[in-house]
């Protein structure tokens, strides 16, 4: 069967060196990611300042924050982190992927200028929504253009890369905020958030985009300048029966649900997204401090929360280096076994605690050997993974919806976590919690193994070809 004319038959194709586009791609995903240093750091954020806020000698408040109050510090980073993707689902097919990336970053810049000017509780809340939006536009709008842009046989190490890059911006603020005052946390976000802006300018527009619109000199282009020329006839043959078509955004959503292999990336990418957050990994983030103090630890709360940053940092590493080699699911099936345990041994620690065993006291150390393995696993793997996976799903059309879809349900389930885990504490006790979350990790042990494709080394198309 001849295959179709197109326009950029007609244009002049300039070769471009592999080790060139190679470089391109990495040089655009630095500027991206430094959007995902503000997501990190706004994730870690509440961890040091909650104390802060606790406090009439650093808070910028006329009064100290309640534990109630603290909690929705914590969890309202979700309510705007919700609404994020819908922003990015909406607008990223009607304007561009580049836009709605400019906007994420805009709102990361105003977020905080708020922290700078915080004068009472409102402000402070109304922060932390405005960060989650930020950071929900930021990370959908961030998966959905690396996917797109990214060579097959990297694409794996670009996305595993942004949740690297997440973990130093956690890591800054566990390092730093600490030592700092409560607006000083503010200028610090606010000048990467401003030098993440000002990169965006630099980036293209994602050639899926301009093969959606029908503009397919400039997705050649595109194409072309990313050392992709030979995945031109793919990009394009996606759309071409779409050629003259209205788009339909309502259309766009049914099709998530009405065609089979968009109802499976769904299906798989919400499982993995709702099981990795319970298995607790946003309650610790927000209340790490909280933890240690809890559970009575003889390691300084500060100190440990900084040795966690560095773990997480360093085990990141672990993805992108062997995500292209072993493949996806290797890694993520070791992660969650090791999840399991070391929660499984962090309950211990809480019921050996609540029994008042004599043991306790010779053992101080081990809340933090315990969360040191969790996140240590965690991030080799099952912390990551997934975002990549999310990357990789859904037809092209509805990326950036699905995506938005995947992530919000599972952002749901996170603010239900972290609003509730005070209550679960009190109810539950710290053991029961901490093996309940070990608990999600052996059940998404299982659903991995069961559910969850490789994706190693297969085009985006490929990947689509296998849900059917």
């Amino acid at each position: 069967m001849e295959r179709p004319e197109y326009e950029y038959d007609r244009i002049e194709k300039l070769p471009v060196a592999m080790d060139t586009s190679i470089k391109f791609q990495l040089l655009i995903v630095a500027c991206i990611n430094i959007g995902q240093i503000v997501v990190g750091y706004s994730v870690g954020w509440s961890a040091p300042i909650i104390p802060k806020l606790q406090d009439n000698t650093t808070s910028p408040l006329p009064e100290p924050i309640t534990d109630l109050q603290a909690s929705w510090v914590g969890s309202l980073l979700y309510i705007g982190a919700m609404i994020g993707p819908y922003v990015t689902g909406i607008l990223s097919n009607l304007i561009g992927r580049k836009p709605c990336l400019l906007i994420g970053g805009c709102i990361n810049v105003l977020s905080y200028i708020l922290v700078i000017t915080t004068k009472n509780v409102a402000m402070v809340m109304a922060l932390r929504v405005m960060s989650g939006l930020g950071m929900g536009i930021t990370t959908v709008c961030n998966l959905v253009y690396v996917g797109e842009i990214a060579s097959t046989n990297i694409r794996g190490i670009l996305l595993t890369s942004t949740g690297i890059v997440g973990i130093t911006g956690t890591l800054i603020v566990y390092a730093v905020v600490p030592y700092v005052s409560y607006v000083a946390t503010g200028y610090i976000a606010l000048a990467v958030s401003i030098a993440h802006v000002v990169g965006l300018f630099f980036v293209p527009e994602s050639p899926v985009y301009y093969a959606m619109k029908g503009q397919e000199i400039m997705a050649a282009k595109t194409l072309n300048l990313l050392g992709r020329s030979s995945d031109l006839d793919k990009v394009l043959e996606t759309f071409a029966h779409k050629k003259g078509e209205s788009s339909s955004k309502v259309k766009d959503w049914i099709e998530i649900f009405t065609v089979k292999s968009n109802r499976m990336s769904l299906f798989i990418t919400f499982t993995l997204g709702a099981l990795q957050q319970t298995s607790g990994v946003a309650v610790v983030l927000f209340f790490a401090t909280t933890i240690f103090q809890l559970a009575g630890s003889s390691i300084r709360p500060d100190l440990a929360t900084i040795i966690i940053g560095v773990t997480r940092l360093v085990s990141s590493l672990i993805a992108p280096t062997f995500v292209e080699r072993s493949g996806r699911k290797i890694l993520l099936l070791v992660s969650m076994i090791a999840c399991a345990v070391s929660l499984g041994v962090l309950g211990l620690y809480f019921y050996l605690d609540r029994v008042k065993s004599p043991a306790i006291e010779s053992i101080g150390w081990l809340p933090l050997v315990a969360l040191i393995i969790y996140f240590f696993s965690y991030e080799a793997g099952f912390g990551t993974i997934p975002n990549a996976i999310v990357g990789e799903m859904f037809r092209a059309n509805v990326r950036a919806n699905g995506s938005a879809l995947a992530i919000t349900l599972t952002w749901l389930v996170g603010f239900g976590l972290t609003t509730g885990f005070n209550s679960m504490i009190d109810v539950l006790g710290g053991d029961v919690t901490f093996w309940i979350f070990g608990g999600s990790c052996i059940v998404a042990f299982f659903f991995t193994f069961f559910f969850v494709p490789e994706t190693k080394g297969k085009t985006l198309n490929e990947i689509q070809d296998m849900m059917s």
